[in-house]
C-alpha cells in the first residue's frame, strides 16, 4: 500500500510540473526510483553569505537537497518546514546532515534574499543560488524539471513551475533516494537515522 501511495505521489508531482518537460513523468519516476541513470553530481554555486560552495564541501555528511524558489506559495515552504522539523527530531545526530535549498529562480533569489529566507526554516539550512546556467546544470543532474511561467497581466510577473522532491545523498555525494512532496518529518527521520549509523563506503 505504501509503495502504491508513493508512486501516486510521484506521478502527481511530475504531472504538476507541466507537460513540456523533456522526459515523460514515467521516465523520470523510473530514474528516481530505480536508479536507471545517475542522479546528482558536482555543482559550483553561491550560498546566502556570498561564499562559493561546491558539493565537495559536504563530504562526510548526508545531504538533503531541495529545489524550489522563495516566492513559492505553498509546496516549497511546507517541504522546507518538514526538513527543519526532521533535523530538530534528529537532535545532535542532525550535525551529520546538511540541508540544502537550491533556488530555481536565481533572478529574484539573490544571496541577500536567501539570507532572509532560509533561516525561517532552520538555522543550518543552506541556500544556494548562481547563474541561470549553473542552476540549469545542477537541476539537470538531479533530474529536476523547472520552467518560468508568466502570470497576471504584468509582463514581469511570473512563477516557476517545478518538480518538488527532497533528495537524500550519502556522505560521498551519491544518490540514496528521494522523499516525495508532503513527506512528514517523522518519515524522513525514519529513513535518515539508519543511514547515520551506516559506515561510509
Amino acid at each position: 500500500m505504501r509503495r502504491a501511495s508513493l508512486w501516486l505521489c510521484v506521478i502527481l508531482a511530475l504531472a504538476c510540473a507541466g507537460a513540456a518537460q523533456a522526459r515523460s513523468a514515467a521516465e523520470t519516476m523510473d530514474i528516481l526510483m530505480w536508479n536507471r541513470e545517475p542522479v546528482g553530481g558536482p555543482f559550483q554555486l553561491i550560498d546566502q553569505t556570498g561564499k562559493p560552495r561546491s558539493d565537495r564541501d559536504f563530504r562526510g555528511r548526508l545531504m538533503l537537497v531541495y529545489f524550489g524558489f522563495t516566492y513559492c506559495p505553498d509546496v516549497c515552504p511546507t517541504d522546507l518546514m518538514a526538513i527543519g522539523q526532521a533535523l530538530e527530531q534528529l537532535g545532535s545526530d542532525a550535525d551529520a546532515v546538511q540541508p540544502i535549498f537550491i533556488t530555481l529562480d536565481p533572478e529574484r533569489d539573490t544571496a541577500e534574499h536567501l539570507a532572509e529566507y532560509v533561516p525561517l526554516f532552520h538555522p543550518r539550512l543552506l541556500g544556494l543560488t548562481g547563474s541561470l546556467d549553473a542552476i540549469g546544470t545542477v537541476a539537470d543532474a538531479y533530474k529536476v524539471y523547472f520552467a518560468k511561467v508568466a502570470i497576471g497581466k504584468e509582463g514581469g510577473d511570473y512563477t516557476v513551475d517545478h518538480t518538488s522532491f527532497i533528495y537524500l545523498m550519502d556522505r560521498d555525494g551519491k544518490y540514496l533516494g528521494f522523499f516525495p512532496p508532503g513527506t512528514s518529518a517523522e518519515r524522513m527521520v525514519e529513513i535518515i537515522r539508519p543511514r547515520l549509523a551506516a559506515p561510509s563506503r
